[in-house]
């Protein structure tokens, strides 16, 4: 088997962290693991190598956006999470929110427009979320307040078009899917904006697991998760995160995106959710590695 992590894309870090993990898990399941980091002859490598299997541990562009997944369904390579429609959706914000849409769940407005638009002039009436498109781990998120007078100073590094969305206040939610199966929600808590620091710092946040939630809020956020896996055709595990504004109840619950391939490192969320529904971090790497396949 071979586990692939880091590659170019802005969550490198973040992926070797991931892969290392499920590294360790899986030899002490017993499988043999070959580490591969993923740069531009990896075509070549995964030839050379002929795995029985990949598990993938990218994040972020091209290895979570169906790029790699395209190259192993052409090798037919079986390989683990989401096929390459799917990834594709995912990483795209705006069309999966138009996905999500179609299946009757709740988002809120959002647009897309130029960095240039964005920098110059307010693109929509504060309060809002300036994002990349495609881009994970909270990577390049601006939050204009609503007393802001000026429009956000975006830097250099962010895309040419980003994503603008309504900002909902409250709190932050996050369910994951396994299969056919949603596990449970977590309730986090951060200073501030759940970003990056936050998500992958130790101590940058705290989760609540299960969620200290309304019944009602908590059993939305596991039927959301499974529809949002469903409607956007995931496979393996999936994570959807929510914004939920408790003033409003039910009418303030938000999908804000879905994660086809969540962050498996010592904070991450979906390890955390399996933990707590009796899922050890080593039986959720085999059973990603059962459940891998190709032409999907």
């Amino acid at each position: 088997m071979a586990v692939l992590m880091g590659g170019p894309s802005a969550e490198r870090e973040v992926s070797l962290a991931t892969g290392r993990e499920c590294v360790a898990a899986l030899r002490e399941e017993g499988f043999e693991v070959i580490e591969l980091d993923a740069g531009r002859d990896l075509a070549m490598r995964l030839d050379d190598l002929k795995p029985d299997v990949v598990f993938n541990a990218l994040h972020g562009r091209w290895g979570e956006d169906g790029c790699v997944q395209g190259m192993l369904e052409w090798m037919q390579i079986p390989y683990t999470h989401s096929g390459v429609l799917a990834s594709a959706i995912a990483m795209d914000k705006e069309r999966s929110k138009q996905v999500y849409r179609d299946a009757g769940l709740p988002v809120v407005p959002s647009l897309l427009a130029s960095k240039a638009e964005v920098g110059a002039r307010h693109v929509m009436a504060p309060p809002y979320v300036v994002k990349p498109y495609n881009e994970g781990s909270s990577v390049g998120v601006y939050i204009v307040h609503e007393a802001a007078n000026s429009p956000p100073h975006l830097s250099q590094d962010m895309p040419d078009t980003v994503m603008v969305e309504e900002y909902v206040p409250g709190r932050e939610l996050t369910a994951t899917v396994m299969g056919d199966k949603a596990l449970t929600v977590t309730d986090i808590y951060a200073e501030g904006w759940y970003d990056y620091h936050a998500k992958y710092s130790e101590g940058g946040s705290r989760h609540v697991v299960p969620a200290e939630v309304p019944q009602e809020i908590f059993d939305a956020c596991l039927d959301y998760a499974l529809r949002a896996h469903h409607a956007l055709g995931c496979k393996g595990i999936s994570r959807t995160d929510f914004r939920w504004d408790e003033a409003r109840g039910l009418d303030g619950l938000y999908l804000l995106e879905t994660n086809t391939q969540p962050g498996m490192t010592p904070t991450s969320l979906s390890p955390e959710q399996a933990q707590a529904v009796g899922i050890s971090f080593g039986k959720l790497c085999r059973w990603l590695v059962e459940d891998a396949s190709c032409n999907r």
